[in-house]
């Protein structure tokens, strides 16, 4: 797959590898091991793009809207846009994407959820004596996330 363009209004199209399916109370760490059990469900299917390093150092995370997919799928997609994360003083962005356009109540849903992510990953630092606010950041374009990350070459996928 190229690299999608970014400085146009061209939304890019990106290929994204499911770690977490939707409907799932795990959430693992870049490893794969458990890094929290949620006492809710994770209402997208998430995952990573790896043709880019995000802002955390590690591959790009992006949600995939729509139906539950398998752990390990591989799906191609359009970036609607991204919500920004804090976190212990780093920078990342979350690239939302979907087979078909983001609505804007799907927009709220997605910015709430990600608050109250914030919020409750704080204080999971907190109990972790893990210094550094966490806060959602808000919606982007998801022609500025890609931008802001880092390309992989192809042959170091």
């Amino acid at each position: 797959m190229h690299a999608p363009a970014v400085k146009s209004d061209r939304l890019p199209r990106l290929e994204v590898l499911i770690e977490i399916p939707r409907g799932s109370f795990v959430k693992r760490d870049g490893g794969g091991r458990v890094d929290f059990i949620s006492p809710f469900p994770c209402p997208f299917n998430y995952g990573s793009v790896p043709r880019y390093i995000g802002g955390e150092g590690d591959y790009l995370d992006a949600i995939v809207l729509g139906p539950r997919l398998a752990q390990g799928a591989c799906v191609t997609v359009t970036a609607y846009g991204a919500v920004g994360l804090s976190e212990r003083h780093q920078y990342d962005d979350k690239v939302v994407c979907a087979h078909r356009a983001v609505t804007e109540q799907q927009k709220r849903h997605i910015l709430r959820f990600f608050h109250f992510y914030a919020f409750c990953k704080g204080w999971l630092n907190v109990l972790r004596c893990q210094s550094g606010r966490t806060q959602c950041e808000g919606w982007d374009t998801a022609q500025a996330a890609v931008a802001r990350a880092v390309p992989v070459p192809v042959q170091t996928i």
